[in-house]
């Protein structure tokens, strides 16, 4: 499966950099974050909640990131693991533009999924995942807007 798309968030590329390394910000962007752990510069540990279609899942995963071209560009990839409704593995490509209105972000991720949750089918699995991505990228705009204004 593949996502991608992009966003402008309402403030400088430098500033929308250190929010995307800030685990606060990001724990409250996270759809189902309970946790969010960072055992270093690179290295994030985090337990997540997510319900898609009918199964409701607690994944714990680990988090691996890779600072490119800092601040223009740098990757992730990452693995959970829900038990019984399976896993999940990706990664994703983020690229960050000075823009008239802040920063232009964009984004193309890929995941791959196993267990139950690849049963429910790649529709349902593809709009939920859309949604969440979206959502996350929304909050995450308005956290680091909010953040700059103050």
């Amino acid at each position: 499966m593949e996502l991608k798309d992009e966003i402008i968030i309402n403030a400088p590329q430098d500033v929308v950099y250190a929010a995307l390394n800030d685990t606060e910000i990001l724990k409250e962007c996270i759809p189902g974050c309970e946790e969010l752990i960072k055992h270093s510069d690179t290295e994030l540990e985090a337990k997540v909640v997510l319900k898609i279609g009918p199964v409701k899942a607690k994944f714990s995963g680990n988090v691996l990131l890779s600072p490119d071209a800092p601040p223009e560009r740098f990757s992730l990839t990452g693995t959970g693991n829900g038990g019984a409704a399976g896993f999940a593995k990706g990664g994703a490509e983020v690229t960050l533009e000075p823009h008239p209105e802040g920063t232009l972000l964009r984004y193309n991720a890929t995941a791959e999924i196993g267990g139950k949750l690849a049963q429910l089918g790649s529709r349902l699995i593809q709009g939920t995942a859309k949604k969440l991505a979206a959502k996350f990228f929304k909050s995450f705009a308005d956290a680091v807007s909010e953040h700059e204004a103050s």
